[in-house]
């Protein structure tokens, strides 16, 4: 066995975010391939989604001490920062983070900025506060990796893109119907996190990752139509119209520090910002990710349909 894979087979990964939709997607791909992983919630731990091979403590990153006790041991990090867009809190974090990394002696940690950024500095708290936290963990001098994917595809399967798009063929979102998007599924951008982890030559690099190809919204509408079998209409989605939706489930602040994204891109001033990199993040670390059609093809479509005879009838998985 090389050295390498040695290493890879003594990974002990402070993950954080495990108990959130791309950090547990991280999680669980790590635990699945024998690392032993552990987090940190803030949550009780009756209130917490199912980690299996996950340790978890309680505990909060504006806690200095419960985030080097969280990476007391590891050898690697994997960090996906929360839904908070406020500067000072973003920048504790990240601090706590990086302290508690360089202490550990971390040999490499993986920061998942969860958007993309800009050169330039805007007035988005969603891209500047991640701005803010890859400043801090660069000046720490933690060997850092930084991944910066554009939208996830999992985003559309939800409750207020399911209904519309199974029994009416509208796939709605809050980006201009002609902005080219390399969207990502949170299993590719776990693939992309783990490779990154490891990868030679990548320390000290930030990647724009993203699928296979960019597309507009009426090629995504195909890809889906391909995927369900079905005629697909994309529809784009009034960001305001967004933002009130998604206040529902995540409340009002951090609903308006995601939607900030897609007022940004409405106003047409990057169209380019969330389009893939013709392909040199996915050769940096050996990724292949899934085309749109066959991710559409394998999630459970059919619990959307308003008729109960067609939630039997589809086979859509």
């Amino acid at each position: 066995m090389s050295e390498q894979m040695s290493q890879r087979n003594q990974m002990r990964v402070a993950v954080v975010g495990a108990t959130g939709f791309q950090g547990g997607a991280v999680a669980r791909l790590l635990s699945s391939r024998g690392h032993r992983v552990r987090t940190l919630s803030r949550r009780p731990e009756g209130d917490r989604p199912p980690l299996p091979g996950v340790s978890c403590a309680t505990g909060d990153l504006g806690d200095a001490e419960s985030v080097r006790q969280l990476f007391a041991g590891a050898t690697h990090a994997a960090v996906v920062l929360p839904l908070v867009y406020e500067a000072g809190r973003v920048r504790a974090y990240a601090r706590n983070i990086a302290a508690a990394a360089v202490a550990a002696g971390v040999r490499r940690l993986v920061y998942n900025a969860n958007t993309r950024v800009p050169r330039a500095a805007t007035e988005v708290a969603a891209f500047e506060t991640r701005r803010i936290a890859e400043e801090v963990l660069r000046e720490s001098g933690v060997p850092l990796v930084v991944l910066r994917p554009p939208v996830y595809l999992d985003n559309l399967f939800s409750p207020w893109n399911g209904p519309a798009l199974v029994n009416e063929g509208i796939l709605a979102y809050p980006l201009p119907a002609d902005v080219p998007t390399a969207w990502l599924s949170h299993r590719d951008l776990a693939e992309a996190v783990c490779a990154a982890l490891t990868a030679e030559g990548a320390e000290g690099r930030a990647y724009d990752i993203g699928g296979e190809r960019a597309l507009t919204g009426d090629e995504l509408a195909e890809a889906f139509g391909r995927g369900l079998g079905r005629a697909v209409r994309y529809r784009a989605l009034a960001p305001h119209l967004f933002e009130q939706g998604l206040a529902q489930a995540v409340g009002p602040a951090a609903a308006a520090g995601v939607a900030g994204v897609y007022h940004y891109m409405a106003r047409g001033a990057e169209p380019l910002l969330l389009a893939g990199d013709d392909g040199v993040s996915a050769g940096a670390l050996t990724l292949r990710p899934r085309p749109v059609d066959e991710w559409v093809s394998r999630q459970p479509w059919q619990i959307w349909a308003s008729d109960p005879e067609e939630q039997d009838a589809q086979t859509l998985t």
